[in-house]
């Protein structure tokens, strides 16, 4: 079929539709799509090539697409709206950030006001625990007001005897001499301060015949002797100075019995006198064995036994160092511990030594025999084996090189001279001291001398002989610092040495160094300790240590603590309640007579001795903080009740186990004037404290314009002297002891 005649059938092909129609669709799809497709890939590269050249003209006001001003711009009608509308929000936002800024100030001053409220109630609540602290002090306080049955314990009336009107009951002989019937307690109230006559030995005939040396010590003593008193109608004890006496002068025994019985304050027997024969010369002197002292107490340094009344007579120390002090700078120090020889010995007995040094059996023999009367021989045989043995060096000898000092008979004399016999004992770990043979003779002036020596150069004394009876025995421990050995065990004596340890050893020297220091060294005190061992027997407390009062630096005080703004802040920290009340001084001297009666043996064998009494001691026993006070409940605030506590209870108590306290804070200082108030100020409202005592240790005085912070509490400044010559510092004479 042609076309003109498909044309003319109306075109209808195959489909049933006409050519010319899907020819003419056909067109109009290629033509579209092709003018599509010059839109999209020709004008996109013709807008481009004219957006990036036209721009280029010389002439700037031929730009199009160039940058224009705002006036320019706001030219169209809603151009202009949106910069008004831009310009009102910019306003509004700067309105916003001023509203913002000043919204953050408004809370910064909010928090700091809500800060200080946490402060002012934090403050409130301290306060309302003080006040409750102070409410619950008051109402116990004033409950043991009203429970109180009985006053506070007053002084007893003082008693001093006037005249002679006691008469003490005679005991069968002289020798049963004890002070509950010897002694008149009368004359010695426990308030008398025990006052202390002395006579003047120039008054009497015997007087001429004394040791200078020994007398003017004594007078030299005595002159500074706090219980000494001139009036002799108050005196508790009269003391009357015999010996040591110049041998060609000595007056016949009848002779001074005599002049003794005629004092006069001897009434009759001599009750509460004191003859003191002291013994400067290792010569033995005993020239009161053959008198009649009727009641009066004995001290010297040598006795028999059937002459020495246990608890009655005194035992004394020779007095080496009449005149002048010890050289301390002479004796050796505590350590080394073990010295060259483990022991030594020098000595020569005069009498009884028969034939010991020729004849020397073995141990075998001596044991399988029978146990010797005189246990000299035994002892010369051991310590000359065990010298030949040089299982260790020891040194004795038994016969002087020179000639021997005078002794008595059986008693073993001292050989060379006093210096000679130091430089041994220097050497020597331990010092032996064999007493006399004769058993009556419970004492000697050698054996104390040996005693004295080996004690003021660190020897440890090793005491043959159980029998003897050392200076001051009834209230020195002399087991701490010397062996006191029976003489059958001589043949266990170098074992027994060799046992000890280097820490027991050097315990015993220092033990024996204080007892020298404080008993033996000085003619002071001997004197004192003499006194001292009276006044103990007798239960009479011993006179306050003298208060001195304290050279203060001026200061002031201007600025308030706690103003410091570089100042540290304690936080939470809390130390506890601050009292109310003003400083408290603590009570003082509350164990004078408890020391008298209880603590004899502890004063006595522990620093300081017993010469003096002190506000309080660290010796002084507490009560344990789980006691819940019953029966001693006045002026204790126990914690929690008494149930004790820590932590929140502890913190919340004003008290504990010991009545109500305060402290003292000391501060060392040294030209650090910052540093001193800075530490200073961090003591303002700390709980108990007292006071605040600044040592100043500075050789310029504080500066003037130096304002020192007020701390509620007082702030003394003490001066302390520089000693350049010593290199020491010492405190100036008049400043006071800091007891609390």
């Amino acid at each position: 079929m042609t076309a003109y005649t498909m044309l003319r059938n109306g075109g209808v092909g195959n489909g049933g539709q006409p050519w010319v129609l899907r020819w003419s669709s056909r067109i109009r799809l290629t033509w579209l799509s092709f003018t599509l497709f010059i839109i999209l890939v020709f004008f996109p590269l013709i807008a481009h090539y004219y957006l990036t050249t036209i721009d280029d003209a010389d002439d700037a006001g031929k730009r199009i697409f160039g940058p224009r001003t705002g006036n320019e711009l706001c030219e169209v009608k809603h151009v202009q709206d949106l910069c008004r509308i831009r310009e009102s929000v910019s306003e509004e936002l700067l309105q916003l950030e001023a509203k913002r800024q000043e919204l953050n100030s408004e809370i910064a001053k909010l928090n700091l006001k809500i800060e200080a409220c946490k402060k002012s109630i934090e403050n409130a609540k301290q306060d309302l625990l003080q006040l409750k602290n102070v409410i619950s002090q008051t109402e116990h306080s004033y409950k043991e007001l009203m429970a109180q049955n009985q006053p506070k314990l007053s002084l007893p009336i003082r008693l001093l005897p006037d005249k002679d009107d006691v008469t003490l009951p005679l005991p069968k002989s002289n020798r049963n001499c004890r002070l509950h019937n010897c002694f008149d307690y009368s004359r010695c109230p426990l308030t008398s301060g025990f006052p202390v006559y002395v006579y003047n030995s120039d008054d009497y005939p015997f007087g001429s015949s004394l040791d200078p040396l020994i007398k003017q010590a004594f007078e030299a003593t005595v002159r500074t002797n706090v219980y000494v008193t001139e009036n002799a109608n108050i005196a508790c004890v009269y003391i009357i100075l015999v010996g040591e006496m110049q041998e060609p002068i000595m007056p016949k025994p009848t002779e001074l019995e005599q002049q003794l019985h005629s004092l006069p304050y001897w009434r009759t027997d001599g009750h509460n006198h004191l003859i003191i024969s002291l013994s400067r010369k290792s010569e033995t002197q005993n020239f009161i064995y053959n008198i009649s002292t009727g009641r009066a107490m004995i001290a010297q340094s040598t006795f028999y036994d059937v002459q020495y009344r246990p608890g009655f007579d005194i035992v004394v120390s020779p007095l080496v160092h009449a005149m002048s002090e010890p050289n301390f700078l002479e004796i050796p120090p505590q350590v080394p511990v073990k010295r060259k020889y483990l022991f030594s010995f020098q000595g020569e007995k005069i009498e009884s030594l028969r034939s010991s040094l020729q004849e020397v059996r073995s141990f075998e023999e001596e044991i399988e025999g029978n146990a010797p009367a005189d246990y000299d021989d035994r002892i010369i045989t051991t310590l000359k084996a065990v010298q030949d043995s040089k299982l260790d060096f020891v040194l004795v000898e038994f016969t002087c090189k020179n000639q021997p000092k005078a002794s008595l008979p059986t008693e073993w004399a001292l050989c060379g001279e006093r210096d000679d016999r130091l430089e041994l004992l220097k050497l020597s770990t331990f010092a032996l001291i064999i007493t006399p043979g004769d058993t009556h003779l419970v004492i000697s002036a050698g054996c104390a001398m040996r005693l004295f020596e080996a004690l003021e150069v660190g020897a440890i004394p090793v005491v043959l002989g159980e029998q003897v009876q050392l200076p001051y025995n009834d209230v020195i421990r002399w087991n701490e610092a010397a062996l006191i050995i029976p003489k059958p065990r001589i043949t266990e004596v170098h074992f027994l040495l060799r046992s000890i340890s280097d820490n027991d050893l050097l315990a015993m020297r220092r033990q024996g160094r204080f007892l020298w220091e404080t008993y033996f060294s000085t003619s002071d005190n001997v004197f004192s300790t003499v006194l001292a061992i009276i006044r103990t027997r007798i239960q009479i407390p011993a006179a306050p240590i003298r208060e001195e009062t304290a050279v203060e630096i001026p200061h002031r005080s201007g600025k308030a603590a706690g103003t410091d703004p570089n100042m540290a802040d304690n936080g939470d920290l809390d130390l506890g309640p601050v009292e109310t009340e003003p400083p408290y001084a603590s009570p003082k001297y509350l164990r004078n007579f408890t020391l008298t009666a209880m603590d004899i043996y502890r004063n006595w064998n522990s620093a300081p001795g017993p010469f003096h009494l002190f506000p309080y001691t660290p010796f002084d026993p507490v009560l344990p903080s789980e006691a819940k006070f019953l029966g001693s409940g006045t002026g204790f605030r126990p914690i929690g009740g008494g149930a004790g506590g820590s932590g929140k209870e502890f913190q919340a108590a004003l008290g504990g186990n010991v009545p109500r306290e305060q402290f003292t804070v000391v501060m060392l200082t040294y030209e650090r004037e910052e540093v001193l108030m800075n530490s200073l100020e961090r003591l303002n409202g700390l709980p108990y404290l007292n006071k605040v005592v600044v040592v100043w240790n500075s050789p310029k005085l504080p500066s003037e314009d130096l304002l020192w912070p007020d701390i509620g509490v007082p702030i003394m400044v003490m001066d302390l002297r520089v000693d350049t010559r010593g290199g020491k510092l010492s405190f100036h004479p008049d400043l006071s002891e800091l007891s609390q």
